[in-house]
């Protein structure tokens, strides 16, 4: 049956839907729970069921879902149809535009919108609106149209979109030369004491949880990373601070301030939806617990972006207010403050 099931495969056109490179720490782990670290909402049975399949490659080899996956293995899930993202729709959505011309576009991302589409997220994403929007938008080497950059889905905030294959190349490079300029507003639990700081670590996939990035100082891991951050305001237990991007990897700002044990507010990936500062008290765990609702999503949001426009040649800088929930947020932190401060 197994090997019926491989000829059918071998007959029919295969489209790659996941692929993942195991690092160089990788303990060996069994195939399955492998790839349900790394795939998002994947279940345990649709995994096997993937492998008894056919669809489950080890470096180009088909295995069975008690395979073990060893440092550098190359782990791929094939199917006969394309992925769900290859196949875009345009879709009339509301879209916050800040500017545009002829060659770019700045968008104002809501939170909760996901910037492109990919595992779980096939529609209502930013691109479905963006190729409604525009036509002809140019692609990047990931197929994500206009796409030079990218902020996830509960960062609320700027992007810049490329109109033109020259507007693409263009912004792409200052994005790899690190010319570009981008400051966020993150409110992380903890009381910093430094009022300026550099937080400096590679930035990887977690060993123990794939869905999270992980800081790895002594560089055995990751790419090297670089945050530069300046407190605006300390509300009891946690602080406010301006997180200035000298590289820009995936979580970065999460991921480091976690490192430095400041795990930004209610982030739920990295545990900030926890209370990790501050009192026992029955009444301040309510009040902690009506700030992620007033918030229901990580407190990052990317306030500034500067570029060089890509014809004009001219420097080109752009802010974004606040988000309301984020600023209903910090208004309840400013007055449990004040509160706190008259009690004692």
């Amino acid at each position: 049956m197994q090997e019926e099931q491989s000829q059918e495969l071998e007959n029919e056109e295969l489209y790659e839907h996941h692929k993942f490179v195991a690092s160089a720490g990788q303990e060996p782990l069994r195939v399955d729970k492998f790839l349900m670290n790394f795939i998002e909402n994947a279940t345990r049975n649709k995994v096997q069921q993937a492998a008894k399949a056919g669809n489950v490659l080890v470096n180009d080899v088909a295995v069975k879902s008690n395979h073990k996956v060893k440092p550098q293995d190359i782990v791929r899930v094939v199917l006969t149809y394309p992925p769900a993202e290859n196949l875009l729709v345009a879709e009339e959505l509301p879209l916050d535009i800040i500017y545009e011309d002829d060659a770019v576009m700045v968008v104002n991302k809501a939170a909760g919108m996901v910037v492109h589409p990919g595992h779980g997220n096939y529609s209502g994403t930013l691109v479905n609106g963006l190729i409604h929007h525009i036509e002809n938008l140019p692609t990047n080497s990931n197929e994500r149209p206009g796409l030079v950059h990218r902020i996830d889905k509960d960062t609320s905030g700027l992007l810049v979109v490329a109109k033109t294959e020259f507007a693409m190349a263009h912004l792409s490079r200052q994005f790899f030369d690190r010319t570009t300029e981008r400051l966020y507003y993150a409110l992380v639990w903890g009381y910093i004491d430094e009022d300026e700081g550099r937080i400096e670590g590679n930035i990887g996939r977690s060993l123990k949880n794939r869905l999270q990035m992980d800081v790895f100082p002594n560089g055995d891991f990751g790419k090297h990373a670089v945050t530069h951050f300046k407190v605006l305001e300390r509300l009891t237990y946690v602080t406010l601070v301006e997180c200035k991007l000298e590289t820009g990897r995936t979580h970065q700002i999460r991921a480091h301030f976690k490192h430095i044990g400041h795990t930004l507010f209610n982030d739920e990936r990295y545990g900030g939806n926890d209370i990790l500062k501050g009192t026992t008290f029955t009444k301040y765990k309510q009040f902690v617990q009506n700030c992620f609702k007033t918030l229901p999503r990580q407190a990052l949001h990317a306030k500034t972006l500067g570029f060089t426009h890509p014809t004009t040649g001219d420097f080109m800088q752009f802010n974004s207010e606040v988000p309301q929930d984020m600023v209903d947020c910090l208004e309840k932190w400013r007055n449990y403050t004040v509160n706190s401060k008259d009690e004692l």
